[in-house]
């Protein structure tokens, strides 16, 4: 039965819908992105997968990290000290300034030696600026997340949404001026699409930096640099490096992928990008299921009421299987439209609707993954998901996809049968780890 007599599933949809609004909000501005670049040409877009694949590691690793605001603050609120949310702010902030500033950085000095990843020089030389300008963008979208993790954690998760949704209508308008020259700017093709996003995410901070300044009264903090940001960013780093790591593992494995699809040519590498981002657009569901157990999951514990924890797992596994089923049959069944929209190319149409195929199957795998993480993390378990992300990803996946790819020749469709394997086994290790905890807990 997936409504249970208590509600709980309704609770867990309340606050997971507007966070699964807020992250397909972010993913639609890198789906734009691929949309409005496609109709420039297929370079740009080989360009932007490319750059995407390579700055989606240390983006997907940094929400990783900052997950631990989430937790922290939730426990906060649970146990009747919502003061206490605003050190996990504090800390949170501390921590995405000086981790985004460093990765921006580091892209600068990684820039020239991308062409080691043996993708067309091409690719290499026309994704620069683009690169670059996504790069800084990692110090807005960083701040945004964690201001965004304490409103949902303190069950004000509304107000962040409409936010990124706005930032989201900017970031078309400012695609349209800057990537096709209207309004009196430069046509700047890819580069145009790099700085829209920067501009866009910079306007996402600003407003859910306003709105929590203005809306947590007892919970944004008076002094930022008063004693204990350091000790409560310490704290937010050991809970937040195994999710980070989780992150990284399945996040790497994804990329790989995608420098081997590069050496396949460009047309498998946009085909390629097409059909993750449509993977990932949907994926955004499980994702915010996830972090809304992992919020009511830490907010039981906190408050002490454990026995609600069972309903609330299983009822969020539940409507996971029916929402990815359903995109699955989308998939499947509408996979000709779908490319049809992104791209005029016919080879490129072709190689996507192969992949999407694919992709049906194994987000049902990675939205059950990723939702039992997420009720690991809210009962402060990371170090094994950590482990089994390590052994589904870098052991299972990856050997599997380039064996398919390579010696098997199977190509791109083989790649992306590694990703199906390893997903399979990341949900099956996952769900039994969360059947043991939630089976411990006292009836």
């Amino acid at each position: 039965m997936i409504f249970n007599p208590k509600g709980e599933n309704l609770k867990t949809l309340a606050l997971a819908f507007p966070i699964v609004a807020g992250f397909l909000g972010q993913m639609l501005m890198g789906l734009v992105d691929t949309v409005m670049v496609g109709w420039v040409g297929v370079l740009p877009l080989a360009a932007c997968a490319f750059a995407n694949t390579i700055l989606s590691v240390p983006l997907i690793c940094g929400f990783g990290l900052l997950s631990s605001v989430s937790v922290r603050a939730s426990h906060a609120f649970g146990s009747g000290n919502p003061h206490l949310a605003g050190e996990s702010l504090r800390g949170g902030i501390f921590i995405s300034l000086v981790m985004s500033c460093a990765l921006a950085l580091s892209a600068h000095l990684a820039l020239p030696f991308l062409h080691l990843f043996g993708q067309p020089p091409e690719v290499n030389q026309a994704m620069g600026g683009y690169f670059l300008l996504c790069a800084w963008s990692f110090i807005p979208i960083f701040v945004t997340g964690t201001a965004k993790n304490v409103c949902e954690a303190l069950a004000k998760p509304w107000p962040p949404f409409w936010i990124m949704m706005g930032s989201v209508i900017l970031n078309v308008l400012l695609n349209w001026i800057f990537i096709f020259g209207h309004l009196g700017a430069p046509a700047m093709g890819l580069a145009g699409a790099g700085l829209a996003t920067l501009l866009s995410r910079i306007a996402a901070m600003l407003g859910v930096l306003l709105y929590s300044s203005q809306s947590l009264p007892g919970v944004w903090p008076r002094h930022w640099l008063a004693p204990g940001w350091l000790q409560e960013s310490r704290r937010l780093f050991r809970i937040g490096i195994h999710s980070a790591g989780l992150n990284l593992s399945e996040v790497t494995g994804f990329s790989i992928g995608s420098v081997m699809m590069g050496w396949l040519g460009m047309i498998p590498l946009a085909a390629h990008q097409i059909a993750l981002s449509c993977a990932a657009t949907t994926f955004m569901v499980p994702l915010g299921i996830g972090q809304a157990v992992s919020v009511r999951v830490s907010q039981a514990r906190g408050s002490g009421q454990t026995q609600q924890i069972r309903p609330i797992i299983r009822g969020a596994l539940g409507m996971t299987i029916i929402a990815m089923s359903f995109f699955a049959v989308i998939f499947l069944s509408m996979g000709h439209w779908i490319a049809d929209g992104f791209v005029e190319d016919a080879a490129v149409q072709t190689l996507t609707v192969q992949l999407l195929v694919l992709a049906g199957i194994f987000q049902i795998f990675d939205g059950l993954q990723i939702v039992s993480s997420g009720a690991l993390r809210g009962f402060a378990d990371t170090k094994v998901p950590f482990l089994i992300g390590i052994l589904s990803y870098w052991v299972l996946a990856l050997p599997t996809s380039w064996i398919a790819a390579f010696p098997l020749g199977y190509g791109a469709r083989g790649i992306w049968f590694g990703f199906v394997i390893g997903l399979a086994f990341a949900a099956a290790a996952m769900g039994s780890r969360v059947y043991k905890k939630i089976h411990a807990l006292k009836a």
